[in-house]
């Protein structure tokens, strides 16, 4: 049975709703005989979500998942990750299917998603569905594919401003990008309306050529943002809101692979702000030093734990130790 966004009632508060794409990852491991891969469950808000109810932070998803046997495993691994399911949708379309390459610094993918469930929904929650959550988070190829892109973009503009803190990671796979000139634009749209900004090194390269990290953040603290991290891999992440501005060194680790990592660190940053008080459009705005800092620390724990595992496979907040100083 299909599952529409309804106006169910739920005792959950100040949860996090991730929005976007569910992908099976095909990870490549060693077999007898010769390669192979493994299939895993992904998708980076999906992988968000997950990470999320792991921290113990109360998070919803909310897209759409096939009925095939694959969408049965999503719905399994929301499940088992404590992550709840009122908003989202069991459609007869297929699973996106995608490829993961390790050969180099990072992850490189192929896509195989005509049709599919995650990339065909349409549907957006009303105001009165979200009762309940504080915060929205938005990301990746999800707004690249339409007609999904389009909906998820007029509920990001929708909900700029309001009631609701709205969190958004672009995670760029530019080998989807087809009308590189309107994605870039809507990038820069929701750049410019988000409230918590995380973004990679590589991707604010790729975004605006030659714009200084720090003024690219300057400039998002000067429209909507509160907070705005980048992160640079092997030299650690930086964030900034308008009262501070801190770094977090990368924490060593034995890497297995890097898929999910920065999904990770989002849910780690994510989870440090709830955890702290901070998740809230009052409290957002003036992060202490200190507070900033652990919170970005934090992060990295949550992301060096994932590269030790083989796909993504995020933590449970038992197994990080010492969480917060």
């Amino acid at each position: 049975m299909t599952r529409l966004y309804g106006v169910e009632k739920t005792a959950m508060t100040d949860s996090v709703l991730c929005l976007g794409e569910a992908v099976i990852d095909f990870i490549p491991v060693q077999a007898e005989g010769g390669g192979a891969y493994r299939p895993c469950l992904g998708g980076s808000s999906y992988n968000v979500a997950r990470a999320l109810g792991r921290l113990g932070v109360p998070t919803e998803y909310g897209c759409a998942v096939s009925t095939d046997l694959f969408g049965d495993q999503f719905v399994a691994g929301l499940t088992e990750s404590r992550v709840g399911q009122r908003f989202l949708q069991r459609l007869n379309a297929p699973s996106t299917l995608g490829f993961v390459s390790l050969d180099q610094a990072e992850p490189a993918y192929a896509f195989y998603d005509e049709g599919a469930a995650d990339r065909i929904v349409e549907t957006i929650p009303s105001n009165e569905a979200l009762a309940g959550v504080g915060t929205l988070h938005f990301g990746s190829i999800a707004l690249i594919r339409e007609p999904t892109a389009s909906a998820y973009e007029r509920l990001f503009l929708r909900e700029t401003g309001g009631s609701r803190l709205v969190s958004f990671d672009p995670n760029i796979r530019a080998s989807l990008v087809r009308d590189e000139v309107g994605y870039r634009a809507r990038i820069d749209r929701l750049l410019r309306a988000a409230d918590i900004i995380k973004i990679s090194g590589a991707d604010l390269d790729w975004l605006f050529p030659g714009l200084a990290h720090g003024d690219a953040a300057t400039l998002w603290l000067q429209h909507r943002a509160r907070v705005v991290v980048i992160t640079h891999g092997k030299d650690g992440v930086s964030g900034w809101s308008r009262v501070s501005h801190a770094h977090a060194d990368a924490i060593p680790t034995q890497v297995v692979d890097t898929v999910g990592a920065g999904d990770s660190f989002m849910a780690g940053l994510l989870a440090g702000l709830h955890e702290n008080g901070l998740l809230t459009p009052e409290a957002l705005g003036h992060p202490s030093h200190k507070a900033l800092h652990d919170v970005l620390a934090f992060g990295q724990k949550v992301a060096s734990t994932t590269c030790a595992r083989r796909g993504a496979d995020s933590p449970w907040k038992s197994e990080i130790v010492g969480q917060f100083s």
